[in-house]
């Protein structure tokens, strides 16, 4: 097993008794390294009520994979006949935050889900993100040229930060100008999602919320009246077919394509790289066809996934294994980057090995959910995640770490505050 997710070396705070688990998210030792408090949970069945969330975390592949797709489950209880949620008894001071909530595809159940989610997949169409590519390349490219060549480089604010921001904004039709405003109102509405926030946490979301809105509205009066090959006049278009997606619906569903979009890449990015380069494995070798490009694709993907926690509720009662007994409305913390590490789905889990992806028996990893919550973005995220990999390691081949690497306290956004390496001299590929 390899040393560093034994799980003798689980954080101070775990506890793990009778079905019980005791455990701070906000534990340093647990977000820098959550992975022996995972294996700690899967040898001990799999699934203990953790009051920290207020539900029974479920680490087993078997069981997370098979909650995702169960439709006993969901992702919220709706507060209607439409599938919606219940917000009003939401604070005042997060109004504008829950205004776009409420229309979020990760907040609806059928029938508004799958009718959004319809209108999205006809506007997020394959052809649109394949034509991407070479955009993709060109701005990784730029990214790359700018990397200083006699000192280190965060890699993650220099590389991995900027270029998802600027694909999901040429995709969706925002401003690359924009890229900036979009980071910070991102960044700002993606920390409500951690524990234990603070209400300045909670204000500067709402903020966010609500500029985001406004800006987005802009957007949309703008393609109205010129609409382009983009994202935003492709879902106008569907906003007049029949009165189908209304004013509201669509900014939200851009808002969560702008922030889903890119925070779960810009983690990936880093704690891919990280990954790669502490593997010991050549990355050279780890590009050098497509079959073998996609295999380390996935496992990066299984390895350190960005999202760590995937919410559901009980939508009727129900049993699980191990004793459990749930009601309608309780909630399972299902831990997608556990089940990634379950010895029972992959011979040794622990170690980073993306041959084990050449072989059609693999399990595929948890990372992007499953069921109808299934991330509508996994091709893009796929296609990003190849090109930013491949052209890193291919022009900066002597690319290596040069301090140790910090993960952010978000522990179910995993990803690393800081990646410090040394870029080298780079190789042209024209």
């Amino acid at each position: 097993m390899n040393l560093q997710n034994d799980p003798a070396l689980s954080p101070a705070s775990f506890r793990l008794e009778g079905g019980l688990m005791s455990l701070d998210p906000r534990d340093p030792a647990f977000y820098e390294n959550p992975y022996p408090a995972y294996r700690r949970l899967i040898e001990d069945g799999g699934i203990a009520r953790w009051d920290a969330i207020g539900g029974h975390a479920v680490a087993r592949y078997d069981l997370v994979a098979a909650i995702l797709k169960d439709r006993r489950f969901g992702r919220i209880v709706p507060g209607n006949p439409e599938g919606r949620p219940d917000f009003s008894q939401k604070p005042v001071h997060l109004r504008a935050f829950y205004a776009l909530e409420s229309n979020s595809l990760l907040e609806l159940e059928p029938p508004t889900h799958t009718r959004l989610r319809g209108l999205l997949t006809k506007a997020f169409v394959s052809r649109r993100i394949e034509r991407l590519a070479p955009q993709i390349s060109a701005i990784a490219d730029g990214l790359i040229d700018a990397f200083p060549h006699d000192e280190p480089v965060d890699l993650i604010a220099a590389y991995a930060s900027p270029l998802p921001v600027r694909v999901i904004a040429e995709l969706i039709g925002v401003p690359a100008s924009a890229s900036d405003l979009l980071l910070d109102w991102s960044h700002r509405m993606v920390a409500m999602y951690t524990p234990g926030r603070s209400v300045e946490a909670e204000h500067a979301a709402n903020g966010a919320a609500e500029d985001f809105a406004d800006f987005l509205r802009e957007i949309v009066e703008e393609k109205r009246k010129r609409p382009a090959d983009d994202l935003i006049s492709a879902l106008i278009a569907a906003e007049t077919e029949g009165g189908r997606l209304d004013r509201q619906e669509l900014i939200s569903l851009v808002v969560l394509l702008l922030n889903a979009g890119h925070e779960a890449t810009v983690h990936q990015i880093g704690n891919g790289v990280k990954a790669i380069l502490q593997s010991g494995a050549d990355p050279a070798g780890l590009f050098t066809d497509e079959a073998r490009a996609q295999a380390t694709i996935e496992e990066t993907l299984r390895f350190d996934p960005p999202l760590h926690l995937f919410e559901r509720y009980a939508l009727e009662a129900l049993d699980l294994p191990g004793g459990v007994t749930l009601a309608r409305g309780d909630k399972v913390a299902l831990l997608l980057a556990a089940a990634n590490r379950d010895p029972a789905a992959y011979a040794d889990p622990d170690t980073f090995r993306p041959e084990r992806y050449l072989e059609k028996s693999t399990k595929i990893p948890t990372s992007f959910g499953g069921g109808i919550h299934f991330c509508i973005g996994a091709p893009l995220a796929r296609l990003e995640l190849k090109i930013a990999l491949e052209r890193v390691f291919a022009r900066c081949p002597q690319l290596q770490m040069t301090a140790s690497s910090q993960y952010r306290d978000s522990w179910h956004f995993h990803g690393l505050e800081k990646l410090e390496v040394t870029a080298g001299a780079r190789r042209d590929l024209t």
